[in-house]
């Protein structure tokens, strides 16, 4: 018999509306079950998803998906969604190659909008959508929900504004667990903590507007004179009016595991005219003891035990991550001007231990990227040195940022690139795939890219030396180093490092596809074709001397990167190679013109011909067998 027999029954949304609710929280309990139990065996966003299941069961049955258009911020918590919309047997593959994506994917469904992957954007998403409705004349209901860590992103308060200035008719889910990867920072985070922890405001709102109503106008003066008091006896009694002064409409706070409840609100907000705000309480990892006692941990996390809650991947360390974390407290000790920086992510860059060490030097600034550059650009043009930490695709979203407020200005900002290159089940929303290339682009930028976990010490340390920006990128998980000791070596700036000789091709590469080259190397040698491995280390300055040199012993220089090759290293190697006049072939390996899916990372590699294998037969390929004879 399943274990499931409610949820095997539904093929689609509208079959919710046919059970009552002791049927509604079983069928939640058999949501849970199968998260918890896909997850465990691929990895995901499991706690963010265990605590909107009644929310999601709750949308499905007041709205008409896919007419009514439900738009998920991020989509780490669409597991439910996907669950309730025909694809529990794609799911059950979650993250997998021939599975469903762990986020929301208009290639996958109808009923998923948009291909969510970065923070902050749903309420944009969706006011679109309702002013696209209203163009067309359609009545259909536009739907975003937004988590309450997306809320101190900027760029949901342009939208929110725009919501309240334009009063279209749309729906705000604020799904408020108190968390977003890191735990929420900034005045947003406490106002919504004012809201879920004094109930007085609940109990106060209606007896206050009728006090406010009833105040009798007699003339203009006094008018005014209400007026302010009323305004100030809004704020100083019902906080949440803070959205109704941008134009919304604020409903809450509703348990946002009780279904009844839920669906209430909806109908009501369902009925009403302009954009509402329903604030929906919520708890990250609900059903599940380990997620809930540790939500951070089970945020993101691979596959685990499901009785121990305990990882089942091989510990990686030392990892890149954890090397940086270390290295970063041994030179705030060095350097007292020293001030670490990211944006929400202060456990996955690694600087949960130099936060505890340095509290007074450690900035989180919320998922506001663009405001942690400038913020970089302000504290440099104060005296100090600051290092931003965020993740690769993250940073794409203050490019301008970098530009115009760091590069133009030539300041000493240190740039820590974490999950650069393909990062895997999370797919293409969040694979570095494009930062070697946007980093290069900008004058005055220096960019690095270490082979190893000691490398990316080395480089760390030579970037304090260094007086203007300078980015450091390197991917998830651990390199090839098992241990990393204190002492850095000293790095010579622009300089590339030989490691292998061979006459009969060069292989030149970058980063963490510096081991892939020499196992490349290692290949070609068995079929007696002899390659020169270099690690480039440095993309901009690059050695050039080197690659001239290479290019005077050798009829082909491959070059090898975790960068789509549109702009990236391979064609600044090619650029130098025609400056100088050389004649020597070169072959550009790296990612295609196109968004990679979900997977492992080394099937990935192996599928875009990025293996060792796969490169072996691409430079034999390109030699025409000639080499080695």
């Amino acid at each position: 018999m399943s274990d499931t027999p409610l949820l095997d029954a539904i093929s689609g949304p509208a079959d919710l509306k046919e059970l009552d609710y002791d049927d509604l929280e079983r069928l939640a309990g058999e949501i849970r079950h199968i998260i918890v139990e896909t997850t465990a065996k691929c990895g995901g966003h499991l706690a963010p998803s265990l605590g909107v299941v009644e929310l999601t069961i709750a949308i499905h049955r007041v709205f008409e998906s896919p007419r009514d258009r439900i738009v998920w911020d991020v989509g780490h918590q669409s597991y439910a969604h996907k669950l309730l919309t025909g694809r529990k047997e794609e799911f059950t593959r979650l993250r997998c190659q021939d599975g469903c994506s762990g986020f929301p994917r208009r290639q996958e469904s109808p009923h998923d909008v948009n291909n969510p992957g970065h923070s902050s954007t749903s309420i944009s998403y969706a006011l679109g959508l309702a002013i696209a409705r209203d163009l067309a004349g359609d009545d259909h209901h536009v739907v975003a929900v937004v988590g309450d860590g997306a809320l101190t992103g900027g760029m949901s308060f342009e939208a929110l504004n725009q919501a309240g200035h334009l009063r279209k008719n749309l729906i705000i889910i604020l799904n408020d667990n108190g968390m977003s990867i890191s735990r929420n920072v900034g005045a947003m985070s406490a106002y919504l903590t004012q809201l879920r922890l004094n109930p007085k405001y609940m109990r106060v709102k209606d007896e206050v507007k009728e006090i406010i109503e009833s105040v009798p106008f007699v003339g203009a003066p006094t008018d005014r004179i209400i007026h302010s008091f009323k305004d100030r006896l809004k704020n100083f009694l019902i906080p949440e009016f803070i959205f109704e002064e941008l134009g919304i409409q604020y409903v809450g706070v509703v348990d946002g595991h009780d279904i009844q409840a839920v669906e209430r609100d909806l109908k009501l907000a369902k009925a009403a005219e302009g954009p509402i705000l329903i604030h929906v309480l919520t708890r990250k990892g609900k059903g599940y003891p380990p997620a809930e006692r540790d939500p951070d941990l089970f945020h993101g996390l691979g596959p685990f035990d499901i009785e121990t809650g305990k990882s089942l991947g091989k510990k990686e360390e030392p990892s890149y991550t954890s090397v940086f974390g270390q290295v970063l407290c041994d030179m705030a000790r060095a350097e007292p001007r020293l001030v670490a920086i990211t944006a929400a992510m202060k456990l996955g860059t690694g600087l949960d231990d130099f936060a505890r060490l340095f509290p007074r030097r450690f900035l989180d600034v919320g998922i506001a990227e663009q405001h942690a550059v400038t913020l970089a650009a302000g504290l440099a043009l104060g005296g100090y040195r600051p290092v931003v930490s965020i993740y690769s695709t993250f940073l794409q979203r203050a490019i301008d940022q970098l530009i115009q407020e760091i590069c133009l200005q030539n300041l000493a900002v240190i740039f820590t690139l974490d999950r650069a290159g393909l990062v895997g089940e999370d797919g293409p929303t969040h694979h570095g795939a494009f930062d070697l290339t946007y980093l290069r682009m900008m004058p005055n930028m220096m960019v690095m890219a270490p082979r190893d976990q000691e490398e990316l010490r080395d480089m760390l340390w030579a970037a304090l030396d260094i007086k203007g920006p300078v980015a450091v990128r390197y991917p998830r998980g651990a390199g090839s180093s098992t241990t990393v000791g204190p002492d850095p070596r000293p790095i010579a700036i622009g300089g590339s490092v030989r490691l292998r000789r061979g006459a009969d091709v060069a292989l030149l590469a970058v980063g963490r596809m510096v081991d892939t080259a020499l196992g490349a190397a290692d290949i070609l040698s068995h079929e007696g074709i002899e390659a020169e491995v270099c690690n480039a280390r440095f993309v901009k300055p690059m050695d050039e001397v080197m690659v001239v040199e290479l290019a005077s012993r050798h009829r082909l220089i491959a070059t090898l990167e975790d960068n789509v090759l549109i702009g990236g290293f391979g064609e600044g190697v090619a650029a130098t190679l025609e400056r100088s006049g050389s004649s020597c072939k070169i072959l550009n390996i790296g990612l295609p013109d196109r968004f990679v899916g979900h997977g492992k990372v080394p099937e990935l590699f192996r599928v875009e011909g990025m293996d060792a294998a796969s490169i072996a037969r691409t430079v034999r390929r390109e030699l025409g067998g000639e080499a080695g004879e």
